[in-house]
């Protein structure tokens, strides 16, 4: 939440709401740039939710405030059938209103305050939170019949075809059906999924690097169209379909032949990271984390120094067993698999040390 002071939906509204919902951020275990190709993914929920209250108007008018906007100013308001892009953080509740509509659900127009703890350009899809926790409470106000797997569909469609971030599905799939203390082994293809508990001797760090980043524009489009030329040029709907160790890979240019690499031994590394984790295997679990890393700074390239730098002191940490980038890239931050009960000193030392190291301030999102 930013500084300014928080309003009541009542001094808003001059009512109190209907609904209350919620949703949660995520952090990815394993599985980077893998779900727009159809691959597997790793994610889990984190504490930090983004929080909705709503009342139903009886017009056709949306009226929105959030606790986040900095500029502080007053409720922003659109027109449901007239939504228009550009409008900044309201894109997220127009590109949800518009996906609904285009799915076949009836809306009418609402009052919503929203508030969040998820951080944003963290890496840890505070916009995901946002779309599903609006479509919870649309949901319960207007009756729809919709299941968690359909929501989150809704949710991404909102966010690729209106805000214009061409995300693939797993930061809603997490936000929507993700747990705090289960991994979220999902195939984004089929979207059928199982949940893998944590092991108990080991616990999440998430740390932020405190270099921002934005799906919406930039290298990471850049990395998709990489992605289906590869695909298309290996003559496959989906890299998804592409085994590890299929030779045609390093047979393609530069730089499709890494972008591929990538994405195919990530498919692979996911898929062993979840019989590690069955098996309380945590040195394979976190060498798998490692290798992730690895591949994303040097075959997929959406690292960042910083990044970097804090992956290589949890690297010499004695109580990390691994350590990788979470989230599209390009900063955010980093997910560290660590001994249960030197949590909370790790995570002060880290921090310390990276801000030694670089001069920035990491924040401790998770521990």
């Amino acid at each position: 939440m930013n500084n300014c002071t928080m309003r009541t939906f009542d001094a808003l509204f001059g009512g109190a709401p209907e609904v209350r919902s919620d949703a949660p951020g995520r952090v990815n275990l394993i599985g980077e740039h893998t779900d727009y190709q159809g691959g597997f993914v790793l994610p889990l929920a984190i504490p930090q939710r983004t929080r909705v209250e709503l009342r139903r108007r009886a017009d056709r008018q949306v009226v929105v405030w959030s606790a986040d906007d900095p500029s502080g100013g007053p409720p922003q308001t659109f027109a449901l059938g007239g939504e228009q892009r550009g409008r900044g953080w309201v894109d997220y509740i127009q590109g949800v209103t518009v996906a609904a509509a285009n799915a076949g659900h009836r809306l009418g127009g609402f009052d919503a305050l929203f508030e969040s703890d998820v951080p944003v350009g963290s890496g840890l899809s505070s916009s995901a939170a946002l779309e599903v926790a609006l479509l919870r409470a649309l949901r319960e106000a207007f009756a729809l019949t919709l299941d968690d797997v359909a929501l989150a569909l809704i949710a991404q469609q909102s966010e690729t075809e209106f805000v214009g971030a061409r995300v693939g599905v797993m930061d809603q799939m997490a936000s929507s059906l993700g747990e705090t203390t289960s991994a979220l082994f999902l195939d984004t293809r089929t979207m059928v999924y199982e949940r893998v508990p944590l092991p108990s001797a080991a616990r999440l760090l998430v740390i932020d690097s405190g270099v921002t980043h934005s799906h919406a524009t930039g290298d990471y489009r850049v990395r998709r169209d990489e992605a289906e030329q590869a695909a298309h040029a290996l003559g496959v709907p989906l890299l998804r379909d592409v085994s590890a160790t299929d030779p045609r890979v390093e047979q393609l240019s530069e730089p499709l032949r890494r972008r591929a690499r990538h994405i195919v031994r990530e498919n692979a590394r996911v898929e062993s990271a979840v019989v590690a984790m069955k098996r309380n295997d945590l040195s394979t679990l976190g060498a798998l984390l490692f290798a992730s890393h690895e591949s994303l700074r040097d075959d997929y390239q959406v690292s960042v120094p910083a990044v970097d730098c804090l992956v290589e002191l949890a690297r010499g940490a004695p109580d990390v067993y691994g350590a990788r980038m979470t989230g599209g890239g390009f900063g955010g931050s980093v997910v560290l698999l660590v001994r249960r009960d030197a949590a909370p000193q790790l995570a002060g030392d880290l921090a310390r040390a990276y801000a030694r190291a670089t001069g920035r301030t990491a924040r401790v999102l998770v521990r």
